[in-house]
């Protein structure tokens, strides 16, 4: 299955996003602005793999709620849990560089990763029923 290679292309690519942030600050060097960028590819790319399953096209966007929109218009149920994950699309714009913005801390990167946890987990069982194809040989009623 074409799409099925290619969302768990996604996923991978989110789960490296999201092993970077989990890393945390090995090095005073690395601001917690770069991690949370990373939990919020993580979640990017994830909703990009779950829009893939659910053939669904998307535009390059860094808009989580965008995302989500495009997921609940084809009639894929987002958890309720999951909608926190759209004030993660911040790092992906505003604080990738020096500017105005609210300073970014240790809490921060936490709540993003708990975050970004729970859409991949999700992500992953939406890949998983992709893979399931209906036996045509077995009625409904069996």
């Amino acid at each position: 299955m074409k799409n099925l290679d290619k969302a768990n292309e996604w996923l991978k690519r989110a789960k490296s996003n999201m092993a970077r942030a989990k890393s945390g600050r090995v090095s005073p060097d690395i601001l917690y602005e770069d991690l949370c960028y990373d939990a919020q590819q993580a979640v990017e790319k994830a909703f990009k793999s779950a829009c893939i399953i659910h053939e669904i096209v998307f535009p390059k966007t860094h808009d989580i709620a965008y995302l989500i929109e495009l997921l609940e218009k084809k009639g894929v149920d987002v958890p309720v849990n999951l909608q926190n994950a759209k004030i993660l699309t911040g790092y992906a714009v505003e604080t990738r560089y020096p500017g105005d913005y609210e300073p970014v801390d240790e809490e921060d990167i936490r709540k993003a990763i708990e975050i970004a946890k729970e859409v991949l987990k999700w992500v992953k069982k939406e890949i998983d029923k992709g893979q399931l194809t209906p036996d045509p040989q077995k009625s409904l009623f069996e």
